[in-house]
């Protein structure tokens, strides 16, 4: 077994590699750019490498200094995670040219599983269906809009080295497939260096299925059962499940064969994944095979006990698989849902800041979140903006629901938009909770997903207004304890007055809407008065931020996290944000340029799509912005006249930047 290992990622793989890896008394190495000098998987291993500027084809995907790294550091093996170069086969030739043992599959089955296309036409020797489309080399743009208008629409198109969602797109319509092509093209050229794409026919209703496999040296390989992938945005997965529901035994033994087949056909060693697509009444089409461990693995390893990183270990040493076919089995029901630093409401946009507030749900044998952040840490515009996986597990999938209900609404991040609350929705969405699975659910529940936004109900402006007085009343005590003369009676913040109690307005702005909620001081208790109801109220702030109230007579825990202006109060598993307005506080007249367009995130401008000059209607694409390695498109929000970009191609631009120069048209 190797006694040192380096760790060629970031984030929570980097971090749950070194958890497996130091119960195994197995030493880490991990490597950095100059963004991640603080990050938690830096923190975490016991030596550390920065290998460069921020941006992956600086840092994380120069082969070059990785290897470099794991020689300098006397690294046995590169245990590569998932994404950057985890299914580069130059990457894994040149660790066997330094000897550096790849903790993966052989390089000839990278070359051969690593493109759609070649791994479609394996496939399609071996007699293992596929869904129609074209998967061959020539790539000029007509040409495959005929195979696309041949196989009928809508198809999708796919980065032939791509995964994660980055280079696809869905076309119904023969005029939009070159926008579309060149689009996902310009994706998979900046996600994988390779602009290569392969046309599918997009089934209706489909879902995802994938098959966990497992190989060694010795010509062992098993399937470690399925997992349901089919809710997703973007096409990218958002809550994935194992077992796959409503599987019956024959067809998962079907699926199980056919993918231990395609790994075998290869010479397949270590951790990969058979994806499938399903129909609805069952038939399943081949779509491509991951060489390396899957993002959602935790679902894995929890319905069958097992650790998969530590099998990676072993079979990467030489060791033959722990465990044959016969005595695997599957206990219970786990689900993993993707915390991500993003806003729902507004296209699932990333989201970059400082975690001011990040209290995950306990980890129990529930519960278990893998992360590869702590508070104070910064989601950045260079990388993915997962914040956590939030895996639970229980004996049944109606029971692991509730327990996932329970832990998304314990957690609580304040910092970046974050998608918990559309999580919580989804989870509790008829059609999922039935198991109505296909891959467009989140579309055709987006009534029920995406509800218009509620005005906070009254429980919640009186716990926020609480909060303001109890922190003023802490506050003052900290300064009285802090002072000179700590029983003066300048301290008090408890409203006496020589001719009685003061009251004071507390004015509170959620979304447009500004309310004020009346406080009088009656020593500890205040007497709060809102829209005519006037209710007694106490509380005292006990670990952190979590609040302790109690409203005429009902007790309710919450929790108040100020950042700024806003206050972030969480009750039963909701999150609402206010402003707190100071009435002193008179902004001035000042603002952006009437049809201004800013950037909403830093990013990359990398095609201006109107001309200057040109009038344009409501909806219309402008320019189209790259950031966290995905496509950006901004429209015009209403018809008017392109003025002027303020930003050429190939430009960075910060969050807030102003991009475009927009006249309205007048009414």
């Amino acid at each position: 077994m190797f006694t040192k290992i380096l760790i060629a990622n970031r984030g929570e793989i980097a971090c749950r590699v070194i958890k497996t890896a130091r119960r195994m008394g197995i030493r880490t190495v991990a490597v950095y750019s100059e963004a991640d000098a603080g990050a938690r998987h830096v923190r975490l291993a016991d030596e550390a490498v920065c290998i460069g500027a921020p941006p992956p084809r600086e840092s994380y995907l120069v082969v070059d200094k990785i290897i470099g790294a794991a020689l300098a550091t006397g690294a046995q093996a590169i245990h590569p995670g998932y994404g950057f170069l985890s299914e580069n086969e130059e990457f894994a030739e040149a660790c066997a040219k330094h000897g550096v043992v790849f903790i993966g599959p052989p390089v000839t089955a990278i070359r051969a599983m690593g493109s759609k296309s070649e791994a479609k036409k394996l496939m399609e020797k071996a007699g293992v269906p596929l869904t129609p489309g074209y998967h061959g080399d020539n790539q000029e743009p007509d040409f495959l809009r005929q195979q696309a208008d041949a196989i009928g629409y809508p198809v999708l198109i796919k980065a032939a080295a791509g995964g994660g969602g980055k280079g696809m797109r869905a076309v119904d319509r023969s005029e939009d497939f070159l926008d579309a092509l060149a689009s996902c093209k310009r994706e998979a050229a900046s996600s994988f260096g390779d602009q290569h794409v392969l046309i599918e026919k997009y089934l209706q209703r489909p879902r995802h299925i994938e098959i966990q496999v497992f190989g060694d040296s010795h010509g062992n390989c098993v399937y470690l059962f399925e997992r349901d992938c089919s809710v997703q945005r973007r096409h990218q997965k958002v809550v994935e499940e194992a077992p796959a529901p409503n599987m019956p035994p024959a067809r998962r033994a079907a699926m199980g064969k056919a993918a231990v087949d395609a790994a075998k056909a290869v010479g397949y060693v270590g951790a990969g994944t058979v994806e499938f697509i399903v129909n609805q009444d069952g038939t399943f089409y081949f779509m491509e095979m991951n060489t390396r461990l899957q993002v959602e693995h935790p679902v894995t390893e929890m319905i069958t006990g097992l650790d998969l990183v530590e099998w990676q270990l072993k079979v990467g040493a030489g060791e033959t698989l722990p465990l044959q076919q016969e005595q695997l089995v599957i206990r219970g029901h786990a689900l993993e849902a993707r915390i991500y630093a993003e806003d729902p409401d507004k296209g699932f946009l990333p989201s970059v800041g400082k975690l001011i507030h990040l209290a995950p749900p306990a980890e129990t044998l529930h519960v278990r979140v893998d992360t590869g952040v702590e508070q104070d840490d910064e989601i950045s515009p260079h990388y993915d903006p997962m914040i956590a996986k939030l895996i639970v597990w229980d004996e049944t999938r109606e029971r692991a629901l509730a327990r996932m209900l329970q832990a998304l609404a314990d957690y609580r991040v304040v910092g970046v938009s974050n998608n918990i609350g559309f999580l919580s929705r989804l989870v509790a969405c008829p059609a999922f909770a039935q198991a109505d699975l296909d891959t467009g659910l989140i579309e055709r529940e987006r009534a029920f997903l995406f509800p218009e936004v509620a005005e906070p109900p009254a429980e919640a402006w009186l716990v926020a207004a609480l909060a303001e007085l109890i922190h003023d009343r802490e506050y003052a005590a900290a300064e009285a304890v802090a002072s000179a003369d700590r029983h003066s009676p300048w301290h008090g913040r408890d409203g006496w007055r020589v001719n009685g109690n003061a009251r004071r307005e507390i004015r509170l702005r959620a979304g447009e809407t500004e309310k004020i909620v009346n406080a009088g001081y009656a020593g500890d208790i205040f007497t709060l008065e809102f829209e005519g109801r006037e209710v007694t109220a106490a509380g005292h702030f006990a670990a952190g931020s979590e609040l302790r109230v109690d409203l005429g007579g009902r007790r309710i825990n919450a929790t108040v996290v100020a950042a700024n202006e806003k206050r972030h109060v969480f009750i039963d598993g909701v999150c609402f944000i206010f402003a707190a307005i100071d009435p002193l506080f008179h902004a001035g007249s000042g603002g952006g340029a009437e049809g201004g367009l800013t950037a909403p995130m830093p990013g990359k401008v990398i095609a201006l799509i109107a001309a200057v000059g040109a009038r344009v209607e409501k909806g219309a694409p402008l320019l189209i912005l790259e950031a966290m390695k995905m496509e950006h498109t901004i429209a015009a929000p209403t018809s008017g006249t392109v003025k002027s970009f303020h930003f050429n191609v190939g430009e960075q631009v910060s969050d807030g930047a102003e991009l475009v120069e927009f006249e309205v048209d007048k009414k």
